[in-house]
């Protein structure tokens, strides 16, 4: 397994739309382990793969508290959502910065698993919000989206001056 590069806000990748995944083969499970791993080690609860540049549908999600209950779907489309969730979200491409959203507190989406067998899941709150955000990334659209012009600004002017700092 192997540690990937998550890209950061702005980065005009992450505004691109993945492609749907049309077969499961080795590459895409291994790639799905490197991306759980990337997850894990950047101390995140979930990944799209386009934040690590590869412009698939496929995400992961852990929001068990011991980091055991690894998600994976791909292809994902949600068929319902209700409700409403506010959270403050942080996102691994906007490093530091975290910022309440509300978003439909209880969704069903569907998709595929790791295998490529589809699958149907129910999710409510935290697991909701989280399926939501990385589904966005699929579709270029980041958290900070949802933020005031302002606030959106201020937020790339300082990752940039930490990018310019870091020699990026």
């Amino acid at each position: 397994m192997s540690i990937l590069t998550i890209l950061e806000f702005p980065d005009e990748r992450l505004r691109k739309k993945a492609a749907l995944v049309k077969n499961v083969d080795n590459h895409i499970k291994q790639l799905i382990d490197d991306m759980l791993e990337t997850m894990y080690h950047a101390g995140g609860i979930g990944l799209a793969a386009t934040q690590v540049n590869v412009h698939l549908q496929i995400l992961v999600i852990d929001t068990s508290e011991e980091k055991n209950l690894p998600l994976c779907l791909m292809n994902p489309e949600i068929i319902s959502k209700d409700g409403e969730f506010e959270y403050k979200e942080g996102c691994l491409s906007v490093p530091e910065f975290f910022e309440k959203i509300i978003r439909p507190g209880r969704i069903v989406v569907k998709g595929l698993d790791r295998n490529g067998e589809p699958v149907e899941i129910e999710a409510n709150d935290l697991l909701s919000t989280c399926i939501q955000h990385e589904i966005d990334h699929l579709n270029g659209k980041l958290f900070v989206d949802y933020l005031s012009p302002l606030k959106r600004q201020r937020i790339k002017a300082k990752l940039d001056k930490i990018h310019r700092l870091e020699g990026r």
